[in-house]
């Protein structure tokens, strides 16, 4: 399958994670939705994301070092459509400004709520 994915992250407590080139990053306890794409294939990428052994490369690989993934949601489609995903998680939730984006010009594809009903229902 091509697309987009969500990952649905549980952060336990309150934390500071070093985030690669962003540095030492300030993480709430709460859940957060991380927008990504694979064209390549959603299941190869998902299931690197939810291996423990792996070379941190990418922004999520080092949160993910520190946090959980409750749930992951699927976007089928033959083009990127991350950052639209990401447009509209902007508009309702708090972000981590630089996070998951290098290779765009959205301000962040990583989003923050208390509470992970808030972020389910955005894909419901």
């Amino acid at each position: 399958m091509k697309g987009s994915y969500i990952l649905l992250i549980e952060v336990e407590n309150d934390r500071e994670i070093e985030i690669g080139k962003l540095g030492k990053i300030r993480f709430k306890k709460g859940f957060y939705a991380y927008v990504g794409s694979a064209l390549n294939g959603i299941e190869a990428r998902v299931k690197r994301h939810l291996r423990k052994e792996k070379r941190l490369w990418w922004h999520i690989d080092y949160l993910l070092s520190e946090a959980v993934i409750r749930e992951v949601i699927c976007v089928e489609s033959d083009r990127r459509e991350e950052c639209s995903i990401a447009r509209n998680l902007e508009k309702q939730f708090d972000s981590i400004k630089g996070f998951g984006c290098s290779d765009c010009k959205c301000p962040s594809h990583l989003f923050f709520s208390k509470n992970l009903e808030d972020l389910r229902g955005e894909f419901q």
